[in-house]
C-alpha cells in the first residue's frame, strides 16, 4: 500500500501544481470564462487515466504464464524507466515548469477554448498515465486492494495539500518534498527494474548466471509481512539470482552518474545565465 500511496501522492501533487498554475494564469489574464474549460480538461484526463489503469491491470491479471511473466516484466521495466525519467525531469525542469505552462496557455488562448482544453488535458494526462502504469506495476508486487487503498489515500492527501497550498493555509516546502520522495522513488524504481529482470529470467530470456546468490527466507520470508513490505517498496527477494543483483546495483550506478551529470549541467547553465 505504501508504494502506491507514495506514487499517488507525488503524482497528485504535481497534477495539483499544474492545475493551480493554469488557473492562476487565466486569472492573471482576466479570462475567468476559461476556468471551466481547464477543469473539464483536467477531469477528462483523470477519467482516461483511470480507464488506462483498469485496462492495464485487468489485462495483466487475466494473462497466464509465460505471457503473464512477460507482461509483468515489460510493465515493470517501462515503469522503472518512466520513474527514472520523472526524477531527472523534476531535477532539471521544475524551475521552469510555471513559466512553461503559462507560456503554453498564453499561446493557446489565441486559438480559443479548445486549445485551452488541450493544454490542461495533455498536462494532467501525462501525470495520470504515468501513475496508471506505476500502479499497474505495483499490483504485481502487492495486491489489487492494497494498491487501490494506497492510491486513493495518496490522491486524497494530494488534493488536501494542493488545496491548502493555494489557499495559503499551509506552506509546503516543495523542493524538500520532491527530494525526499525522489529518494524513495529511486529505491522503488531499482526494485521494479530488478523484478522485471527476474520475470525475464523466469521465461528464459535472461540467464540467471547463478540461481540463488543467497537465501534469506529463514530470516525474512518472502511471505511474511515485513518481506512483503520490503518487496513492494524495494524489490526485496530473499533468494535472488545473480542477474537480479547485477541489475539492482547497476541501476544505482547509472542513476547516480546521471544525477551527477545533470547537476553539473544545471550549475553550468545557471552560471552562464548569471
Amino acid at each position: 500500500m505504501l508504494p502506491s500511496y507514495l506514487l499517488s501522492l507525488r503524482e497528485g501533487i504535481e497534477a495539483a501544481l499544474i492545475v493551480g498554475i493554469l488557473l492562476g494564469a487565466v486569472r492573471q489574464m482576466k479570462r475567468l470564462d476559461l476556468v471551466p474549460v481547464i477543469w473539464l480538461g483536467t477531469l477528462s484526463a483523470g477519467v482516461l487515466s483511470i480507464l488506462t489503469a483498469v485496462l492495464l491491470t485487468t489485462l495483466g491479471l487475466e494473462m497466464k504464464d509465460p505471457g503473464e511473466a512477460i507482461f509483468e516484466g515489460f510493465t515493470m521495466l517501462i515503469a522503472a524507466a518512466l520513474l527514472t525519467w520523472m526524477i531527472f525531469w523534476m531535477s532539471t525542469q521544475s524551475r521552469t515548469l510555471k513559466a512553461s505552462l503559462e507560456a503554453d496557455l498564453q499561446r493557446a488562448s489565441q486559438f480559443g477554448q479548445r486549445a485551452i482544453f488541450f493544454v490542461a488535458f495533455v498536462a494532467v494526462l501525462r501525470e495520470g498515465i504515468e501513475l496508471a502504469l506505476f500502479l499497474t506495476a505495483s499490483v504485481f508486487v502487492s495486491t489489487s486492494l492494497q494498491t487501490m487503498v494506497g492510491a486513493l489515500l495518496g490522491l486524497g492527501t494530494a488534493i488536501l495539500l494542493g488545496w491548502s497550498i493555494f489557499a495559503s493555509t499551509v506552506r509546503l516546502d516543495l523542493r524538500r518534498f520532491f527530494q525526499v520522495t525522489g529518494v524513495m522513488l529511486v529505491l522503488f524504481a531499482a526494485g521494479l527494474f530488478a523484478h522485471g529482470v527476474h520475470e525475464f529470467t523466469e521465461v528464459g530470456w535472461i540467464p540467471a548466471i547463478i540461481d540463488h546468490v543467497w537465501d534469506f527466507n529463514s530470516f525474512i520470508s518472502e511471505q511474511s509481512t515485513l518481506g512483503q513490505l520490503l518487496g513492494a517498496l524495494f524489490g526485496y527477494n530473499p533468494s535472488p539470482t545473480l542477474s537480479e543483483m547485477i541489475a539492482y546495483l547497476a541501476y544505482f550506478v547509472v542513476i547516480g552518474l546521471g544525477l551527477q551529470w545533470s547537476g553539473r549541467r544545471s550549475r553550468k547553465e545557471a552560471q552562464a545565465q548569471a
